[in-house]
């Protein structure tokens, strides 16, 4: 959604963004934001991709939608257009769901098509999440990447990890070697270094396993007239 705004000219990774009292208060990973900070978006993005900070999510998410509940009704629309039938937004950093709240689903089918749409719309994506570790807030805080297959699977250059208690350790992860991009989707993992070694084996496997067959010469005829 953030990436569709700038592209349309409706915003401006040089843009700033003000930190609401909201943004401030989330928890989980985070660049701990200050009520009345005031950061460009692509600073916010880069605290997104490389840190997984929620904050950071909550920020963008207000500038850009007015609102949380804003936000969340054009991730839903964004959903919408990429077929995304599966899945159910209802805040726009995916922490686990306080009282009367709903939670944020998505199947790892649906994971796989916007992993595979965002990397081939958007590209420069790649630049952020391919980052191991990247300054904040003036080189103060060092934000760490939590995709640690970007140190040891050669070509990972993404996409993004993820975890909570009832969603156990998730990540949609990303590989490209000569000219094939293979994505991996990991949901429901014990611990992370099960979710990291099997996200490697079917990077490996999808590597292993792709052909690419020649059915027919250009300019050859093909079927019967």
């Amino acid at each position: 959604v953030v990436l569709q705004r700038v592209a349309e000219g409706g915003l401006k990774l040089d843009d700033l963004v003000t930190v609401s009292a909201a943004s401030a208060k989330m928890g989980g990973s985070q660049v701990y934001l200050k009520q009345g900070e005031q950061f460009t978006v692509q600073e916010l993005l880069e605290a997104l991709m490389v840190q997984s900070a929620n904050d950071a999510a909550a920020a963008l998410a207000e500038h850009i939608g007015g609102s949380a509940d804003g936000f969340v009704e054009q991730m839903r629309a964004q959903a919408a257009a990429l077929g995304l039938q599966e899945s159910s937004f209802n805040s726009p950093h995916g922490l686990p769901p306080g009282k009367g709240q709903s939670p944020d689903l998505m199947s790892a089918a649906d994971f796989a098509k916007l992993a595979q749409a965002l990397i081939k719309t958007f590209p420069q994506i790649l630049q952020y999440t391919s980052m191991t570790e990247r300054g904040f807030r003036q080189n103060t805080f060092t934000m760490r990447n939590h995709n640690h297959l970007l140190f040891s699977y050669p070509g990972c250059d993404g996409l993004k990890t993820g975890y909570y208690n009832e969603a156990g350790f998730c990540v949609t992860a990303t590989a490209k070697r000569n000219d094939l991009r293979m994505i991996a989707v990991l949901m429901g993992c014990k611990t992370r270094p099960q979710r990291d070694n099997e996200a490697a084996r079917l990077l490996s496997m999808g590597f292993a396993r792709y052909k690419t067959v020649k059915l027919i010469d250009q300019g050859a005829p093909a079927g019967q007239a």
